[in-house]
């Protein structure tokens, strides 16, 4: 897969054999080392197999990324995430009840130490590609880092108009912001990022919840 090569700007069919079609091409991609974009509930994001270290390398390059900044992964839903062998602390069933699918990223703790954010979107496009997958995807927001995400196809390619190999185009996004990203590795839960999810929304499941730093500092 080259970094120059033009964008594939695939619609969204409405049959449902030409979206079986559309999903092998899709993971055909993926598998094949791939970058391919499409809607999710909040804004359009970007995916890559994280089986596959150069494909994830790519990712970070198409959106200039710092290296420091993990990338998430989306999951057809808690059967996938199970799977995945994570540390799922008390807090994380009331939360993974009531928003997933939804705009609540969970950053939880891997059986090696490190930390993963994973996500259950409220899409169906994602949905069904996720599960024709099989298996998460790492995904990150289709823009550029530090610039607005993105909430239609045309605003993905203004900002990427190369590097993304199969872009699904499903219309504009539902929600439009980002979802909230709690971190629930550590000993007290942490908002890293406020998005569609306000914490006292959270709090009122699970307890008191330390906001995004810069807000700690103020």
């Amino acid at each position: 897969m080259s970094e120059s090569r033009p964008t594939q700007h695939l619609h969204w069919p409405t049959d449902e054999s030409a979206r079986e079609r559309v999903l092998d091409a899709s993971v055909q991609t993926l598998r094949a080392g791939g970058l391919v974009a499409f809607p999710t509930d909040t804004v359009y994001g970007v995916a890559a197999d994280p089986a596959q270290p150069a494909a994830v390398e790519r990712l970070f390059a198409l959106k200039q990324r710092p290296p420091s900044k993990q990338i998430a992964l989306l999951a057809s839903g808690a059967d996938q995430i199970e799977r995945m062998g994570l540390a799922f602390p008390a807090a994380a069933g009331p939360l993974a009840k009531r928003y997933w699918p939804g705009p609540l990223t969970l950053v939880l703790r891997a059986s090696d130490g490190a930390t993963v954010g994973v996500r259950v979107p409220d899409h169906p496009l994602v949905l069904a590609l996720l599960e024709h997958f099989g298996s998460p995807l790492a995904t990150t927001s289709a823009n550029r880092s530090s610039s607005p995400s993105t909430r239609t196809a045309d605003e993905v390619l203004a900002q990427l108009p190369n590097g993304i190999d199969l872009l699904l185009d499903g219309g504009p996004t539902p929600g439009g912001v980002d979802s909230t990203v709690l971190d629930l590795s550590g000993p007290q839960p942490t908002v890293l990022r406020q998005g569609a999810v306000p914490r006292q929304d959270l709090e009122r499941l699970i307890g008191t919840i330390q906001p995004p730093a810069a807000e700690r500092t103020q």
